[in-house]
């Protein structure tokens, strides 16, 4: 399921609702290949948002609802100067504590999707999800 909407703002807001199974992901990829050519963002800018993305969404499919049945849903908002992302779930959340962690937590076996968000993002927030639920990874890219 996908939306789109203008923000307050006189930003656009494109907002995606994919079933939390790896397969699934691509399609967050090509929103955001299509977002690329609303502004045109430079190839290193749209690799690195992909990267970025994909470890966000790859986080929700991994740990949010272990064997049962659930769903990512994925906003993007475009302003004038730059890409808000939001992942969000309301699988069983995580520790936010632990996912920003220092090397320890960044070296463990797939400990390091948010130290590479970090990396790529001028901003990262990480919080619970939904209603409180699960968890939710915003993270922002001037342009």
């Amino acid at each position: 399921m996908s939306d789109y909407a203008v923000a307050s703002d006189g930003g656009r807001v494109v907002r995606l609702t994919i079933p939390a199974k790896p397969e699934y992901i691509t399609l967050s990829r090509l929103a955001l290949s299509g977002l690329s050519r609303v502004r045109a963002f430079p190839e290193d800018t749209l690799a690195d948002l992909k990267l970025a993305l994909t470890e966000a969404c790859s986080n929700s499919v991994r740990h949010a609802y272990e064997d049962d049945e659930g769903h990512v849903d994925i906003s993007f908002e475009l302003l004038d100067d730059r890409l808000i992302v939001e992942v969000a779930d309301d699988g069983s959340g995580f520790e936010p504590a632990a996912a920003g962690g220092g090397v320890d937590a960044e070296l463990s076996e797939g400990g390091l999707g948010i130290a590479i968000i970090r990396s790529i993002a001028d901003e990262v927030e990480i919080g619970d999800g939904p209603g409180g639920r699960g968890s939710r990874l915003r993270f922002v890219k001037l342009l």
